[in-house]
């Protein structure tokens, strides 16, 4: 390939674009992604993750040769992964290659079967939600998670979307933001969802949680907010899914591999729940002065309720 075609793929000379992510991020962002990939890129997509030492030694020829591609798949597959063109692509491999070659454990597979002992259960179940938690970690962009922050910490009223087990995470976030002072509600009814999106206006917060990006349900309200000025979130693990078209703030989740007997949302509700956790705190700290006598006010209401009676003689 020639020097003029890696630029042209690269964005041009002139290009601006978002820093690559670090070589442990890597992996991770070949779980979110994959899926909204061509099958051609997730050839070249699988084949980085599975072996980085063994293809950052190749070129982009080599790379396209091995997963029986194009040059250009590489390019566009490394493009979208993060990296401005092949050879960042092919320094980060060379990064994770060595952090692995330092001692880090083999990945194990969590793949669990009917006959699974319970102890094997717990064990995969537990290594899949630590590995939920670090992929989302590592793909968190925290300059959106920031802007995102600022935004709910200034809110005069937000507004979250979600159905299913996304709407079991709309309710904790909702919850959390209630108890340091701040007006939220959380929308399961995609009714009351659009009619309530309608009040919203310019300072007003509207976030959406949907794993797949592709809820009509939590879409719709979304639409209706960003379109009557709200600051728009969405929470997702498909960063290029329909919903993100109407977000301001596009905050990603691991994409979890889903089983016969662990679905998608189970799994997907981990990234999502330190997500939540994540935009909690960082409002908590923005506004402390007043969230934390409001959270304390609340535990206060509550402790009599944890109290242990004690039996009469």
């Amino acid at each position: 390939m020639t020097n003029e075609l890696k630029e042209t793929f690269a964005g041009g000379p002139g290009a601006t674009t978002p820093a690559p992510p670090a070589p442990a991020a890597l992996a991770a962002k070949v779980r979110t992604l994959a899926p909204s990939m061509t099958r051609s890129m997730q050839r070249v997509a699988e084949a980085v993750a599975d072996d980085p030492a063994g293809c950052a030694a190749l070129t982009v020829t080599g790379l396209a040769e091995l997963t029986g591609t194009s040059e250009a798949t590489v390019v566009r597959t490394a493009r979208l992964l993060g990296y401005p063109g092949y050879r960042d692509l092919r320094l980060a491999l060379a990064g994770l290659a060595a952090q692995q070659q330092s001692g880090r454990a083999p990945a194990i597979t969590t793949d669990i079967a009917v006959d699974d002992p319970m102890a094997d259960v717990v064990a995969k179940l537990a290594y899949d939600e630590q590995q939920t938690l670090a992929d989302t970690a590592a793909g968190l962009d925290t300059v959106q998670l920031a802007a995102a922050v600022s935004a709910l910490a200034g809110a005069r009223r937000t507004d979250v979307y979600g159905v299913g087990a996304s709407g079991l995470v709309a309710q904790d976030l909702t919850q959390k933001l209630l108890r340091i002072g701040l007006l939220a509600h959380a929308h399961s009814d995609p009714h009351l969802a659009v009619t309530n999106a309608v009040q919203l206006r310019s300072g007003d917060v509207a976030i959406a949680i949907t794993h797949s990006g592709s809820t009509g349900d939590v879409i719709e309200p979304l639409r209706v907010a960003f379109e009557h000025g709200a600051t728009t979130v969405a929470v997702t693990g498909r960063p290029d899914s329909p919903v993100t078209q109407y977000a301001d703030h596009v905050l990603t989740t691991s994409t979890a591999r889903e089983s016969e007997l662990r679905p998608a949302a189970m799994s997907s509700r981990t990234g999502q729940l330190l997500v939540v956790d994540c935009l909690f705190v960082g409002v908590a700290q923005r506004t402390y002065d007043a969230a934390a006598p409001a959270l304390a006010a609340s535990y206060e209401a509550l402790a009599h309720r944890h109290r242990v009676l004690r039996k009469g003689p």
